[in-house]
């Protein structure tokens, strides 16, 4: 299933994003990076390609989970196919997942199944503010099955984001459909869907530790802030009873994995904790050999 060489992988960042097509053609929302970019305090305006992606990771002997964003009504740039495409050229070192929004509908359900029986696809990337819908709509349903038919992965955004921040109103970006409490539904009604919360879930942050802590196929991805901005909580959890469940992920190109390593350890985790942060646990619910 995988290229991945797991003994040369110091670590595996399960939350990147592709933003720009090989084609030459501009970034997806350009203005939207640009904002992204400045919450975030990087340079990275531009976006990166897939193969650049593939090569920044596999210069820093690490691997990562690389997909697009399906949202308002748009075809995502770049799309599901080049990025499940590129993906499975570089599977040294990427992991594909795709993105459909749930208002697309029964559309939306065959583009998935056509993406899973095409491409070597893992898992599903949820962004609930983008795609204005609650994670236990019944309009989503429809995916989860797919998802929980073919042993994937479905990754949700919760808590803040720094899409639209700033901008007037927030760029029509309503928080409230970051709440984790939602996906506890979900995790619920689909018994055995593994289910990532991506990021830090601000102002959620125990919500987000009750769900995964009562619930077994729930794990938490570290994406999105630098470690250095970890409630405490989030922290003390990561280094005990959900040692097991927690991933490395950046959100780059907004944030580095020099940035957030450099950060990790500021924070007091663990020593033996980092090696199932890092790369363990993200290789177990990968399914890596």
């Amino acid at each position: 299933m995988s290229g991945l060489d797991l003994d040369r992988l110091v670590a595996i960042d399960v939350h990147v994003h592709a933003h720009r097509p090989v084609d030459d053609h501009p970034a997806g929302d350009e203005a939207v990076l640009k904002g992204m970019a400045e919450y975030f305090r990087t340079e990275h305006t531009d976006g990166y390609t897939v193969p650049e992606i593939a090569a920044y990771y596999r210069e820093r002997n690490m691997a990562a989970v690389v997909f697009t964003v399906d949202s308002g009504g748009k075809d995502p740039v770049p799309s599901n196919e080049e990025v499940a495409r590129l993906a499975a050229e570089h599977a040294d070192v990427l992991v594909p997942f795709v993105s459909v929004d749930p208002a697309r509908g029964p559309d939306g359900v065959k583009t998935l199944r056509r993406l899973v029986a095409e491409h070597p696809v893992r898992g599903v990337k949820f962004h609930p503010g983008s795609q204005a819908f609650y994670p236990n709509d019944p309009i989503a349903y429809p995916l989860y099955e797919v998802i929980a038919e073919h042993g994937l992965i479905a990754l949700f955004h919760t808590g803040h984001t720094g899409v639209g921040a700033g901008t007037p109103g927030g760029g029509g970006i309503r928080l409230k459909y970051g709440n984790p409490m939602y996906v506890d539904d979900v995790a619920v009604d689909f018994p055995g869907m593994k289910i990532i919360l991506a990021h830090p879930s601000f102002p959620w942050q125990d919500e987000a530790l009750s769900v995964a802590l009562h619930k077994p196929d729930v794990y938490i991805d570290l994406s999105g802030w630098s470690p250095k901005y970890f409630p405490p909580q989030l922290v003390q959890y990561a280094n005990t009873l959900l040692k097991h469940k927690v991933l490395f992920g950046t959100d780059f190109p907004m944030i580095t994995p020099e940035r957030w390593l450099s950060d990790l350890d500021k924070i007091g985790i663990r020593e033996e904790v980092k090696p199932l942060l890092l790369k363990e646990n993200a290789a177990r619910l990968l399914g890596l050999p």
